[in-house]
């Protein structure tokens, strides 16, 4: 009688142990993690581009979501428009002027519940030194150890609109449109000690 009470004080304890989780802090894998911007240009396409060399750190709590936050950092050295000629357009002062403001950056300052598997995550996003608040509607994809690292490893998806306008990136609105959509997937993993 005695073990079995053990044994059912001790699965409790293994079921109820997550609750009692604390948060676990990942680095972002920059190999994994695709920032997709899109918009409309003169109603005739509508052409993309990748924020890549994405660096930054995910703090996510299973139980207590709310302790969550993400930091982002966006290099424009990064961005790809697909052509040598729209990346340079891109980078220069008509649009981000990455000579002047080398980097645009994400820090959340809330997150919420949504249902199952998804959040939504309110941050400040700055560009050229201008911040505004931008929600993300995000869903978790995977939280597992990496089959091939071993390591813990978290996985995200995301979208949110924005006005590029409101970030001084709005050369030639509204004939190319001023609402952008961003796509983002994310891996990212629990660091190795050293």
């Amino acid at each position: 009688m005695r073990i079995r009470l053990l044994s059912a004080a001790a699965l409790l304890a293994f079921a109820a142990a997550p609750a009692f989780a604390a948060p676990v802090t990942y680095k972002i894998d920059p190999t994994h993690t695709t920032v997709l911007a899109q918009w409309n240009h003169f109603g005739f396409s509508n052409p993309s581009a990748s924020f890549g060399n994405v660096e930054g750190t995910l703090v996510y709590d299973v139980a207590d979501v709310a302790k969550s936050s993400v930091e982002v950092t966006l290099p424009l050295s990064g961005l790809e428009g697909f052509s040598a000629k729209f990346n340079e357009h891109l980078r220069s002062a008509d649009f981000f002027d990455a000579a002047k403001f080398p980097k645009a950056t994400f820090k959340s300052t809330k997150v919420e519940a949504a249902g199952e598997g998804k959040l939504k995550v309110t941050g400040d996003l700055t560009i050229k030194d201008t911040t505004r608040p931008v929600v993300l509607d995000v869903t978790l994809n995977k939280a597992a150890d990496h089959p091939m690292t071993k390591a813990p490893t978290i996985g995200f998806d995301a979208t949110t609109t924005l006005s590029r306008t409101e970030f001084g990136v709005g050369n030639y609105a509204p004939a190319v449109s001023d609402e952008v959509s961003l796509r983002i997937t994310t891996e990212a993993s629990v660091p190795k000690a050293k």
